[in-house]
C-alpha cells in the first residue's frame, strides 16, 4: 500500500480512536495530560487498515525506555538421545527427570546448563500437527513454520517462519531485520535444507556460515567516511535493482526446475536488497563500542567445532548487545548426515557420525549420542553466559531475549515429543525453572513467544491459541 493510501485511511475515519491490540479495548482521545495509550496500540483506518504507533511519551516512561525484545532460535538436527528406561541409563536422557519435590533434575547431557536453571525451562510432548504426515527428513524445514509440507497449497512449499514474523515487526527498530546462520550456509535443498528460515512466501532464506564475513557485514559497516560509504551503498543498490529486473525477465522463460532455482536466487537478492536499504538508514548512527579482541574470526568447523560454535555464539551475543538485529536463527546441524557437522562427533573422539548416532537403540550407542548432546549443551551454555554478561537498560540481554533451543525430531526421525528448551525472557513475562510435560502444538508455543515480545498477532500457522499452564504469562 502506498503512503498516500495509508494517509487517506488514517484521516477522517480515525476520529480520535486508538485500538489496543493486546486487550481489544478502545482508548478515546482526551487531553494530553489525561491520555494513556497501550504500548501495542495501533491506529485503525478504513478497510481495516491498522498502523502500529511509534513509542510515545503518553505510553509511559517505562515503555519508551523499555529495552529491546529479541528472539534467537538454535536448531539441532537428528533429535536428542532419549534412551529406553529398560537400558538403565535414564541419567543420559536429554529430557530431565522429575524429583519428588517437583523440581527437575538435569541429565548428564544437559547438566552444563545447571547455572542457568532459573533462566530456562524444558517443554516435553510438543509436536507440529503436520509433522507425522510429512516426510520425516523435512523436520528442519518445518521446525519454525509448522507448515503442511505433505500437502502444500498450489504453487507453494512452505510458509513464513517464526523468526521472520519477529523480523517483520521489529525491522524498523534495528539495523538488520534478521540474522540467518547455519553450519554450512546457503539453503541446501528440499528435505535436506541448510537453513531454518523461510520468508513471507515460504521461500528459504540463505544462511551465512563464515565468521569473518558475518562479523564484517555486521560490525564494520560504519567505518570509513560516511559520504564514501553512502556512495558505495547506492551503487550496490542500483546493481541489485538491475540484476533483479534481469533475473525476473529470465525467470519467465525457464522451465519448472530452473524457475525453482531462480526463485531461491531472487529471494537471496531481495534479502540482500533489504540489508542495503537498512544500512543506509543507519549509516549516520554509530555502533555501540564493544570489545572484539577475543574473537577468532578464522575459526573453522573442520578444525575445531567447539571454537567455531563459540565464535558464532559470540557474534550473536554482540549483535544483540549492539541492537543490530532482534531476530537470529542458527542451524547448528543439518539433517540426515548432510554437511560438515555430521562429522563433529568423530572430531571429538567418538566412533560414529551424528546421523549414525540417531539410529542407535543399544546402550553403547545411546551413551555416545548422549555425550555429543552434552557437547552441544555446552555451546548453548556459552551463549547464555555471554547474553547474561551484557546489560540492557533493565536487566541483562538474556532477560530481554527469548532463546529457543531444540530439534524437529525426537529420535530416529520421529516427529513427536520434540526436544524443546526455552531460555531467557524474564523481562518479557517468562517464568522458568520448570519441566512441563503437558505437550501441545508447537505453533501455540510460537504464538506465546510472539505475544511475549509484544507482537499482538491473533495466530501463527495452525495455532489454536497461546499455551495454557506454561512458562508464558501472556
Amino acid at each position: 500500500m502506498s503512503s498516500g493510501a495509508v494517509g487517506k485511511g488514517v484521516g477522517p475515519s480515525y476520529r480520535g480512536l486508538v485500538t489496543a491490540v493486546s486487550s481489544g479495548k478502545f482508548f478515546p482521545a482526551r487531553m494530553p495530560n489525561q491520555l494513556k495509550i497501550d504500548r501495542r496500540a495501533v491506529l485503525k483506518g478504513m478497510a481495516g487498515v491498522a498502523l502500529p504507533l511509534p513509542l510515545l511519551e503518553v505510553m509511559g516512561k517505562e515503555v519508551v525506555e523499555e529495552p529491546p525484545r529479541r528472539f534467537c532460535a538454535l536448531y539441532i538436527a537428528n533429535g536428542m538421545a532419549l534412551p529406553d528406561k529398560k537400558l538403565g541409563i535414564n541419567d543420559w536422557s536429554w529430557f530431565p527427570q522429575v524429583a519428588e519435590d517437583g523440581k527437575f533434575v538435569f541429565g548428564k547431557s544437559t547438566d552444563p546448563l545447571e547455572p542457568y536453571r532459573a533462566q530456562l525451562s524444558f517443554l516435553g510432548g510438543l509436536q507440529h500437527d503436520n509433522g507425522p504426515r510429512n516426510d520425516p527428513h523435512v523436520c528442519s524445514d518445518m521446525w519454525l513454520t509448522g507448515a503442511p509440507l505433505h500437502d502444500p497449497a498450489p504453487g507453494t512449499y512452505n510458509t513464513v517462519g517464526l523468526d521472520q514474523v519477529v523480523a517483520r515487526h521489529t525491522r524498523h527498530q534495528c539495523r538488520r531485520p534478521s540474522l540467518v546462520l547455519s553450519i554450512d550456509g546457503g539453503t541446501g535443498y528440499t528435505s535436506r535444507t541448510a537453513t531454518v528460515s523461510y520468508d513471507e512466501k515460504g521461500k528459504p532464506i540463505p544462511a551465512e556460515n563464515n565468521p569473518r564475513r558475518i562479523f564484517e557485514g555486521l560490525f564494520k559497516g560504519n567505518r570509513g567516511t560516511l559520504n564514501a560509504q553512502r556512495l558505495e551503498l547506492r551503487k550496490r543498490m542500483k546493481l541489485v535493482d538491475a540484476v533483479s529486473a534481469n533475473a525476473r525477465m529470465l525467470d519467465q522463460r525457464l522451465g519448472r526446475a530452473d524457475r525453482d532455482k531462480m526463485e531461491e536466487y531472487l529471494t537471496s537478492l531481495n534479502e540482500f536488497e533489504n540489508r542495503l536499504d537498512a544500512s543506509e538508514k543507519w549509516l549516520d548512527i554509530p555502533l555501540k563500542k564493544q570489545d572484539y579482541s577475543h574473537l577468532d574470526l578464522d575459526a573453522s568447523p573442520e578444525v575445531d567445532p567447539g571454537l567455531y560454535y563459540q565464535t558464532m555464539m559470540d557474534i550473536v551475543a554482540l549483535a544483540f548487545d549492539a541492537d543490530i538485529t532482534r531476530s537470529v536463527t542458527f542451524m547448528m546441524n543439518r539433517e540426515d548426515g548432510m554437511g560438515i557437522s555430521d562429522t563433529f562427533p568423530l572430531k571429538l573422539g567418538m566412533s560414529q557420525t551424528h546421523h549414525s548416532m540417531s539410529h542407535k537403540k543399544d546402550k553403547k550407542g545411546l551413551l555416545e549420542w548422549g555425550r555429543y548432546d552434552r557437547f552441544l549443551s555446552e555451546q548453548l551454555a556459552y551463549l547464555l553466559e555471554r547474553l547474561n554478561g551484557f546489560q540492557d537498560k533493565r536487566g541483562s540481554v538474556l532477560d530481554n531475549t527469548v532463546v529457543l533451543y531444540g530439534s524437529g525430531a525426537s529420535t530416529t526421525h520421529k516427529n513427536t515429543n520434540l526436544p524443546t528448551l526455552v531460555a531467557g525472557g524474564a523481562n518479557m513475562g517468562l517464568k522458568h525453572g520448570r519441566f512441563i510435560e503437558g505437550g501441545g502444538r508447537m505453533t501455540d508455543m510460537y504464538l506465546s513467544i510472539l505475544h511475549s515480545m509484544g507482537i499482538g498477532v491473533e495466530s501463527f500457522g495452525d495455532s489454536r491459541g497461546t499455551m495454557s499452564n506454561s512458562i508464558f504469562s501472556v
